[in-house]
């Protein structure tokens, strides 16, 4: 089995800075997309706004509402991911989750992918 795991929320003031992180476990070999999605306060899972994605190759595309403030980022040595967040506004409150479409890991029985795996997200919070 394999798991991402989010860390880096927490607080900060409008024209702040986080960072978030995404890490991985498991015997892997190979992550494809990698994507951040925030879900509002008191949102819905079928709420959850994507924000960025980043290809295995290093392309990334952003949502309008967070273009040039917010760069997304992967270590493919390492299988992590990151998201870096600058000139944050309140309206970026919320819990954030990263996704993979796809992890390729080792088990006893060789090479198997899990699809569409998501993090237990991170709770970030903007205010003054």
């Amino acid at each position: 089995q394999v798991a991402l795991v989010e860390s880096g929320g927490g607080w900060a003031q409008p024209g702040g800075s986080l960072r978030l992180s995404c890490t991985s476990s498991g015997k892997i070999f190979n992550i494809g997309k990698m994507t951040w999605h925030r879900q509002p306060p008191g949102g819905q899972r079928d709420q959850r706004e994507l924000l960025a994605t980043i290809s295995s190759s290093g392309i990334a595309t952003y949502a309008d509402s967070v273009k040039g403030r917010f760069t997304i980022s992967r270590d493919n040595a390492k299988y992590t991911g990151s998201l870096e967040m600058n000139s944050l506004k309140v309206e970026d409150t919320g819990t954030y989750f990263c996704n993979a479409d796809r992890i390729g890991h080792w088990t006893e029985s060789g090479a198997q992918f899990q699809y569409d795996i998501w993090g237990q997200g991170t709770q970030v919070t903007v205010s003054s």
